[in-house]
């Protein structure tokens, strides 16, 4: 089929031109074999994953272009999975070896049905993992596939053995802390009559900082061999030798009896520090360590202000699982807290992690304050590319530079404040919150300056560009479908794909079945059925009870995509430096609301008619040959990619040429009040549903606006040496008072108030050594009241007298 008039196509799509038509023949020679060539396109047949929805994939896609189940994991490895849709035709002379990352191999195997399976290894990263298998003693490994490696804490407990009752375990060896520790795990999870449980350790080891500091997991003994497999086990701990004193973190593993010590089928506890397993000197400092390693706090992002902030503020930050609202709160290390988020993104250099925490009231809880408050990491939890090289390492690297040293100063010792002093809690006083934008409903906008207006243009358009990090947020806009077959002259969002850089590129869409979300990823449909969160390059994804997606991108930037009625709502955060760096409907991020409308070439004033303003909108759609949207149907070859990304044949509906009846403009009025938008939807539509989902929709992008206003703080305040102080809320109308210890008299204000200039009304005042001005006030004044007391018995006793 020939493409209109000039339009070029992008280089990773022009195969499809060419493949129109029915799926290819039986493959006659190589180039129509997927062997070693899956996500190409090249003719005659395709092994890209759009083949399937086009009926363009090669005949043997799926035996090449592997689909495995389970498709996630721990990254601790262990997990085995099952190639599905090819089998082997006489599984007893296969070799199957599984080589993950083009390095790292595992015996897989070919079970009595003929279905192969494979072992996920022992990995030191998270994200997606390319793997390949041979099937003839590693001489070549023609098939593909992806397996999903996960933070040991994200996967679910049947897949992990369980340490009962976990503080137990790291308390062991202290006061009152002695005897018999036990784990337990899903029998099932792990099909045999006899287990081996084993010790690992973690370390890292070589120059911080250096091309030789390396992380490394090491085999160190069993702890017990050919035990039933009954789901449990108890034992006594004791010391270990000296020459495994130097693992400080590990973990247990529980295998087949039969197998040896590596990548085999696997169950595994968290990784925890092995106080059980140490003498009792092994409890020492560990400022030496911290004083040889660089300052990594400079380059950590400022806590939010408060909890909605916090909350509100997607693209920088992410919910802590280790203490989250949603979960009940149950915050191990941060007891006086309800909820805490992590910086999304590792640091650029040290590849550090921020952690910030608050109260019920939405109060920032600081580590000068409380012990339980805000702490900065030098090892991100979640890791960082390259992540084999420390403190990069997905949890563990946590563990060994913030975990341990929270444990020698606070649990181990009571010496808290030689952590905090060294590792303080940032407050917010350089926060400041993204700036927002969305669109929803027919679909309407708000830019980032504040600016509300429609547009109803019909198919690609540029939601947002911003030449500072490449990033690029595209849309497709079409409109709605009526019961009766005909379609309205209004539109609405039905996919948003987003890159930056070099990243991923994600693409959120409605699926035609279910009107749920579909989300893509370098056009290939994810599941979502065994994990929530995936960590993708250049970007995070996150998706909550299937009808809302957010996207966090390496840049601070994030983007969240919901389903509001029939179509999608889609907001984007920005981070301030982003500002004065974007362009495209969103609007032109400056503070100056007069040049959102911004052409290609040339602005559009403020004030501009709505027949105005669609050209506006038509002027920012999508060049061809940058679109970063999947065909992988023929509705979307043949009415998108062949068609001019923005139709100019299309007639909207524009604001002024909608009129209701008096009894739908009754019911519209009740429900829309004055949400023009709201009412627009209606109108148009006829519909009150979709009016209303445009209401929520407008609701929820104010309620965010709110949630993400400035606020002023003045910073911490110290309480006077020999003295304390009562309040610990930082933020403009906050009032902190004073009070000195006995034996010490307040010098200076007893009051002091966060002012709007984000400076405090009074400094700290000093307790200076004596007696306070109220205590001698009481003294002058109790002495008086003696006084008092004896004149008034002296002058009764006389009058007494004088009447006897």
């Amino acid at each position: 089929m020939p493409v209109p008039g000039n339009m070029a196509l992008p280089p990773v799509l022009w195969p499809i031109g060419e493949a129109l038509g029915p799926a290819p023949t039986a493959p006659r020679d190589a180039q129509e074999s997927c062997s070693m060539r899956c996500g190409t396109l090249d003719r005659p047949c395709s092994c890209h994953p759009t083949c399937s929805g086009l009926g363009t994939c090669c005949l043997d896609f799926r035996d090449f272009c592997l689909e495995i189940l389970p498709y996630s994991g721990s990254m601790m490895g262990g997990k085995d999975f099952v190639v599905r849709h090819f089998k082997m035709s006489s599984p007893t002379d296969a070799s199957v070896i599984c080589r993950f990352k083009d390095s790292i191999q595992t015996l897989g195997h070919v079970d009595s049905s003929g279905q192969v399976h494979c072992v996920s290894p022992l990995l030191y990263d998270s994200g997606r993992i390319p793997f390949t298998i041979s099937l003839d003693n590693g001489h070549s490994f023609p098939r593909a596939g992806t397996w999903l490696a996960v933070h040991p804490n994200k996967v679910s407990m049947k897949e992990k053995s369980e340490l009962v009752n976990e503080t137990r375990w790291q308390y062991y060896g202290t006061a009152n802390t002695s005897g018999n520790l036990s784990l337990t795990w899903h029998v099932k999870s792990l099909p045999t009559q006899t287990v081996t449980i084993e010790l690992w350790g973690y370390e890292e080891t070589g120059m911080p900082y250096s091309q030789e500091w390396t992380a490394k997991w090491s085999h160190l003994y069993p702890l017990a061999t050919h035990i039933p497999n009954c789901g449990s086990f108890t034992f006594t701990p004791k010391p270990a030798l000296s020459s495994y004193q130097r693992w400080r973190v590990g973990a247990l593993q529980i295998i087949h009896s039969k197998n040896y010590a590596g990548d085999v089928q696997a169950l595994w506890t968290n990784d925890h520090a092995l106080a059980w397993n140490l003498s009792d000197d092994f409890r020492g400092a560990w400022e030496e360590l911290e004083e040889q390693l660089p300052n990594f706090l400079e380059e950590l992002p400022d806590c939010p202000c408060t909890l909605t902030q916090a909350r509100a503020d997607s693209g920088r930050f992410s919910m802590d699982y280790g203490c989250d609202t949603e979960q009940g709160s149950v915050c191990t290390y941060h007891p006086r807290a309800v909820h805490c988020v992590r910086s999304v993104q590792a640091s650029p250099r040290y590849g550090s992690g921020q952690q910030c925490c608050y109260t019920a009231d939405g109060t920032q809880l600081l580590t000068a304050d409380f012990s339980s408050g805000s702490t900065p990491d030098r090892g991100h939890d979640w890791g960082a590319p390259p992540f084999r090289t420390p403190p990069r390492v997905p949890g563990l690297s946590h563990w060994l530079y913030d975990v341990l040293s929270f444990y020698y100063c606070c649990l181990w010792a009571p010496d808290c404040p030689a952590t905090w002093q060294r590792r303080p809690s940032s407050d917010c006083l350089n926060y400041w919150p993204p700036r927002l934008a969305s669109a929803f409903g027919d679909p309407h906008f708000v830019t980032f300056d504040g600016i509300n207006f429609t547009f109803n243009g019909r198919r690609e358009y540029v939601l947002l560009e911003a030449a500072l990090t490449d990033l690029r947020v595209q849309a497709w806009a079409k409109p709605r479908t009526m019961s009766n077959g005909t379609e309205t002259r209004g539109t609405g969002l039905t996919a948003v794909a987003v890159q930056e850089g070099n990243s991923d590129v994600v693409e959120v869409r409605l699926a035609n079945r279910t009107r749920g979300l579909e989300v893509l990823l370098n056009q290939e449909v994810l599941s979502f059925a065994e994990q929530s969160w995936m960590d993708l390059k250049g970007m995070f994804l996150s998706v909550a009870a299937g009808d809302r997606v957010s996207i966090m991108l390496v840049s601070g930037a994030g983007l969240d995509v919901s389903v509001q009625g029939p179509f999608l709502s889609v907001s984007v955060l920005l981070p301030e430096n982003f500002l004065t760096h974007t362009h495209s409907l969103l609007g032109t991020l400056n503070n100056d609301p007069t040049d959102d409308f911004t052409l290609r070439l040339g602005t559009l004033p403020l004030g501009t008619s709505p027949q105005e303003l669609f050209l506006f909108g038509a002027d920012w759609a999508v060049h061809n040959a940058s679109s970063l949207l999947t065909y992988d149907s023929w509705f979307l070859v043949h009415n998108f990619l062949y068609q001019p990304k923005h139709d100019p044949t299309f007639e909207p509906l524009f604001p002024g040429e909608t009129i209701l009846n008096p009894s739908q403009a009754q019911e519209a009025a009740k429900l829309c009040g004055d949400d023009h938008f709201c009412n627009f939807d209606v109108a148009a539509t006829g519909s009150l549903s979709t009016g209303n989902a445009t209401r929520v929709a407008h609701q929820l992008h104010q309620r965010r606006m709110w949630s993400l206003q400035p606020v002023v703080s003045c910073g911490w305040l110290a309480p006077p040496p020999n003295g304390q102080k009562e309040g610990n809320r930082y933020l403009a109308g906050s009032t902190i008072y004073f009070h000195c210890d006995n034996g010490y008299s307040l010098a200076g204000a007893e009051t002091s108030t966060c002012q709007a200039d984000g400076t405090w009304s009074s400094p700290t005042p000093k307790c200076q050594p004596g007696r306070s001005y109220a205590v001698l006030l009481g003294i002058i004044f109790g002495g008086l009241a003696v006084v008092a007391a004896v004149a008034l018995v002296y002058v009764l006793l006389s009058r007494r007298k004088g009447n006897m």
